[in-house]
């Protein structure tokens, strides 16, 4: 990469966001919650979201009592929370609490079971986005190994 690509990609950057920044800026609340912080930011382009995986998380009570896993859909949940908080990153303040739809779900693969005390980090790619309509891929992964992956697409809302 040369200097100048290298610095145009420093100033996408933005600082890591805690769980408290993203309930200000995307407006999932507990239980739906599903992320707790976001990493290596680059505005416009990716994030890397965490989720904690505990056995306090309420849809173990009956996803399966005898064999705890993540449900898949909750971990494309993850995803799109991801690819929020860096959509309304990127557009700014103005975006902050408006709701985001998805549109699509494509090539969802689930690779392994997600328990009680993973730490799922998920990748998120903006692929392209075109007015209010945003389409990412999302990977996530427990000690670097791929449980999960999809390409979505979702609507940001003006309404609040």
């Amino acid at each position: 990469m040369d200097a100048t690509a290298e610095n145009n990609s420093q100033d996408k950057r933005m600082a890591d966001i805690d769980v408290v920044r993203i309930m200000e800026m995307i407006p999932h609340r507990y239980p739906i919650l599903m992320i707790e912080r976001v990493v290596d930011i680059v505005l416009g382009e990716s994030a890397v979201g965490v989720k904690n995986v505990s056995i306090n998380e309420p849809y173990f009570q009956g996803h399966f009592p005898s064999r705890p896993v993540m449900p898949g859909v909750l971990i494309i949940e993850a995803m799109a929370q991801t690819s929020a908080v860096l959509v309304v990153g990127t557009l700014g303040k103005d975006a902050e609490g408006k709701l985001v739809y998805f549109m699509t779900v494509d090539e969802a693969r689930f690779r392994r079971p997600v328990t009680p005390g993973d730490t799922l980090h998920i990748h998120v790619t903006k692929q392209r986005q075109r007015a209010n309509v945003w389409k990412f891929k999302g990977e996530a992964k427990v000690n670097g190994v791929l449980v999960a992956e999809a390409v979505y697409s979702a609507m940001i809302l003006d309404e609040k």
